[in-house]
Order: structure tokens, then C-alpha cells, then sequence
């Protein structure tokens, strides 16, 4: 589509929130769109329906759940300049957003990908520029960012103390940035290996590597409902998201010196996953529990003499 803005959309059964991320989109920029559903297999027919019921949407199979990197390389395989946009199918844009990062763009020539500010449903802000993490802040942050979430190394991190503004960044969320396609593909794109998180943060320590920024720009604003394939799989995401913070580091440090780093950090992560399996069985035992006792009394279990 000559022309258009080229906006890549992984989905995997998005459910209802994509046809409102398409409705939201058309607000979002005056240009046109062409819109690429790389789709990794869904099942409950959204994404077809929604690609038959708009010209400029279109659908691409990936031939089954291939990740997410991998998917989003697809669908921007054959735009080889120029800007797209990268974004989950759980976005609402607010008017104008999409255009406000076309226009800082031209204000930062270097800029490799510039993302948007990101609220929650609940209109929080999610901090979606953070710094590379460096080792020292990495461990901070693992270690004791699950149970102190104010920590300084999670907040050196985060960013979360910064005021904000038009700033360079380590690295943009994946979940929605504009990218020069021109740096995109001379990095070769997502790390395919990256079967979901992280895929980020690697894009952008490559393009780093090779001169490029990373700019985030708060006066475009985007709601993220996030969680769908978290919410499905949460256990098998959890182990992904360690599986895939490991691949990261791992490629940080890769010197056979580097050897007991490598193994203590996979202890450490490993650790931090059981804790988190844990918890969050204590978590779902304890809810039911508050469930069972909300139950009028001749449902609940009785207990044998």
C-alpha cells in the first residue's frame, strides 16, 4: 500500500480488543495505514473477521505460534525504509498519538525506535523506557524487585523517579514503537531465539551498539491492557520470561570466563522463578479460600465427624 504507515500486530486469539485497537488506530494519525496481523495461530476467529471487515487490514499466518519477535519480523520482511509501527493488538491510541511520534522523529534524526508513553486501564503511567540493564542494576532488580518494589536499583531501572519528558532511553517496550526500518533490519530485526520478552531489550542493545537512540516521547499516549497471554499461560510465561532474561545476559557475558557468572545467575534466576511459583500458589490458595468463605453456607464443604 504506497503510502501507507506500515503497522505490524502480532496476534494470538486478541479477542474483541483488537477491532477497538483498529477503530482507536484511525485516530491516532491523519496518514493511511496498512495494517499486517502476523498471526501465530488463533483460534477464535478474530483476527480473520477483523481483516475482512477493513481494506486496510490484512492477515498473515506465521504457520503456528512462532513468538513474538519472529511474528513481528514477518510482517515487516519486505519494508525495507521508512517508518512502521510495532504494536500489541490490547492498544487503545489516543487521537494523534501515532502522529506525535512521526513528529518527534524528525526531531531526533538518530533515533532508532521512539515509543510512546503507556498508561494501564487504571490510567497509570508503565515505565516503558528504562535503562540497559547493567549487571549491578540487573541483580538489584531481580533480586529484590518482587518484594521491594521501591528499591533504587528497580528505580534506576525503571526510570520511575524521572520527570516526563522527550528523553533518550535504553530500551522502549516492545508492546508499541515506531522504528526506522532502514536500522531495523541492518541489526537483522528480533532475535527469532526470543520466543517472547526480552526481544526488546536485545533489539535495542544492537541498535545501541551500532550508534542508533531510543527516544521516548510522553505527549504520545497509548492505554496497554496487557496480561492476555500472561493470563492463559502463566506459569509457562513465567518460565519463558526467566528462560528469556537468561538468553539476554548470558550474551552480555559470553567469555569462558565469564562461566561462574553465567552459572549464578542462572541460579539466581531459578530461584527467583521457584519463588514466584510459590507465591503464587499461596496467592491462588488464599483466594479461593476468600472465595469459599463468601459462599452462602449450604455450599460450602462440610466437614466429616
Amino acid at each position: 500500500m504506497s503510502g501507507a504507515l506500515r503497522v505490524a500486530v502480532v496476534t494470538y486469539s486478541p479477542g474483541e480488543a483488537l477491532e477497538e485497537f483498529v477503530s482507536s488506530l484511525r485516530r491516532a494519525t491523519v496518514r493511511p495505514v496498512d495494517v499486517v496481523l502476523a498471526d501465530n495461530g488463533s483460534t477464535d476467529g478474530v483476527p480473520e473477521r477483523v481483516a475482512a471487515a477493513h481494506g486496510d487490514v490484512r492477515l498473515l499466518p506465521t504457520g503456528g505460534n512462532v513468538g513474538y519477535g519472529a511474528a513481528a519480523n514477518a510482517a515487516l520482511a519486505d519494508l525495507r525504509t521508512g517508518w512502521a509501527l510495532v504494536a500489541n493488538p490490547d492498544l487503545r491510541f489516543e487521537d494523534g498519538a501515532v502522529d506525535e511520534l512521526l513528529a518527534a522523529a524528525q526531531r531526533w534524526p538518530r533515533a532508532a525506535t521512539l515509543g510512546p508513553a503507556i498508561r494501564t486501564p487504571q490510567g497509570e503511567l508503565y515505565p516503558s523506557a528504562r535503562d540497559l540493564p547493567s549487571l549491578s542494576t540487573g541483580i538489584g532488580h531481580a533480586a529484590l524487585g518482587w518484594l521491594w518494589p521501591a528499591n533504587p536499583w528497580t528505580a534506576r531501572y525503571r526510570r520511575e523517579r524521572d520527570e516526563p519528558r522527550e528523553r533518550p532511553a535504553g530500551w522502549l517496550s516492545g508492546s508499541c514503537f515506531l522504528v526506522d526500518m532502514a536500522a531495523f533490519h541492518s541489526v537483522g530485526g528480533f532475535d527469532p531465539a526470543f520466543f517472547m520478552y526480552f526481544e526488546d531489550v536485545d533489539l535495542a542493545e544492537r541498535l545501541t551498539r551500532k550508534g542508533w537512540l531510543h527516544v521516548y516521547v510522553p505527549s504520545a499516549v497509548v492505554t496497554h491492557e496487557g496480561g492476555h497471554a500472561t493470563s492463559r499461560e502463566p506459569r509457562r510465561m513465567l518460565r519463558v520470561h526467566h528462560t528469556s532474561a537468561m538468553r539476554y545476559l548470558s550474551a552480555q557475558y559470553p567469555l569462558r570466563r565469564h562461566a561462574p557468572l553465567r552459572w549464578a545467575l542462572r541460579a539466581g534466576l531459578g530461584g527467583r522463578m521457584l519463588l514466584s511459583y510459590v507465591s503464587d500458589r499461596v496467592g491462588a490458595g488464599a483466594q479461593l479460600q476468600q472465595k469459599a468463605a463468601q459462599l452462602p453456607r449450604p455450599w460450602r464443604l462440610r466437614r466429616r465427624r
